[in-house]
């Protein structure tokens, strides 16, 4: 016999710890399983950018879960400092979005007026204006967005401080333990088979992010996310040279404490090969010089690499299965697995308690679409 719960969450990412986070606040006996470390994938490798603006270009369910996420940062930082000890370093000095070409630069002019409809702030910035904002910044950056609310936390930190709130608000965490099939009997979820024996429920969420497919194949669905490698790289400065996020295309620059920047990040579509590579690394420093020629003058610190999942269509999955009642998918959230990370776990825990979230329209988010 297995142990019983009343909610079992596979994947021990930011997203599945954010998952555990809202059902244990809410009294649930709940268990995170991680086939390895908690964190230890995508969200150990995150630049922890909460680019709500910056990511979207249209208007949307996207656009509206991103902006309400971004916005519950401030409450949960308070939250998961207080039950976990750990400081998300949540920082909210501002983006822009760098545009390096005309063509660009009528791109990013056309979205302002969607999102100020939309009642967020946005300003457009000439090249000269970015210089002296961002003295930094070369005479590349033709021109930019600057989204005061888009700020950053500190990714792993994040995903770690959730799995721990949880653990103290109940919430059972069990690491290196790999779920393999799920127990299905008529029409409904009954729990998940592991290496380290069967646990019952008639909650089941699936958050394993780049890994999810292969699960969810079992239940009759073909997913169409995918695996895309970002690799990043990090320096450190004796003074800190940049104050807001630099978000351009193919490069992003985030300041952190301490003189610390991370540059990220490539994408290499369909492989789980974590390792970093010459070309992939040489190729960001090249962009990050482009924008920023001071980077060379950085004390080198580290590289490193994540597997994200992205889906056909860029919109992640969220709901229940459409034929395994009590069956749920959190999964491909790609660069904005952080972002979506408190939001997400609000949507799921209300859909296991059959309560209607009326707030953003989940149509487009459906496992089946």
């Amino acid at each position: 016999m297995g142990k019983n719960y009343d909610a079992i969450v596979v994947g021990g990412g930011v997203i599945g710890s954010s998952v555990a986070y809202s059902l244990a606040k809410r009294g649930l006996k709940v268990i995170l399983l991680e086939k390895e470390r908690l964190a230890s994938q995508a969200s150990q490798a995150a630049a922890g950018m909460l680019a709500a603006q910056a990511e979207m270009t249209e208007a949307g369910s996207l656009f509206d879960l991103s902006r309400k996420s971004r916005n519950m940062f401030p409450k949960l930082a308070e939250e998961l400092k207080e039950l976990s000890g750990i400081d998300i370093a949540l920082t909210n000095k501002g983006m822009f979005k760098i545009a390096v070409t005309e063509e660009q630069v009528k791109e990013y002019q056309q979205m302002i007026s969607f999102q100020r409809e939309a009642g967020e702030q946005v300003e457009w910035y000439t090249g000269e204006q970015l210089r002296k904002k961002e003295r930094a910044l070369s005479e590349v950056a033709l021109g930019g967005l600057y989204l005061p609310n888009d700020g950053h936390v500190l990714a792993p930190e994040l995903s770690i401080a959730l799995a721990k709130s949880a653990a103290q608000l109940g919430a059972t965490i069990q690491e290196y333990t790999e779920a393999s099939s799920f127990i299905l009997e008529n029409g409904k979820v009954q729990g998940v088979k592991t290496d380290r024996g069967d646990l019952h429920s008639e909650h089941v969420i699936v958050t394993t992010g780049a890994w999810s497919k292969r699960l969810l194949r079992e239940t009759g669905i073909e997913s169409t996310d995918y695996p895309v490698k970002g690799e990043c790289f990090s320096v450190v400065f004796e003074k800190p040279i940049l104050e807001s996020t630099i978000f351009s295309h193919g490069c992003y620059l985030v300041p952190k404490k301490g003189g610390r920047l991370i540059v990220g990040a490539t994408m290499k579509e369909n492989t789980y090969d974590r390792k970093v590579s010459v070309d992939g690394i040489a190729s960001l420093l090249e962009k990050a010089k482009r924008l920023m020629p001071g980077i060379v003058e950085a004390e080198w610190e580290k590289t490193w690499a994540g597997i994200r999942p992205q889906t056909a269509d860029g919109v992640p999955y969220l709901g229940e299965h459409p034929d395994w009642q009590g069956l749920f998918v959190a999964t491909g959230h790609y660069r904005n697995g952080i972002l979506l990370s408190p939001i997400t776990g609000e949507i799921i825990a209300d859909l296991v308690e059959k309560k209607p979230y009326d707030d953003v329209d989940l149509t487009p988010f459906r496992i089946q679409r």
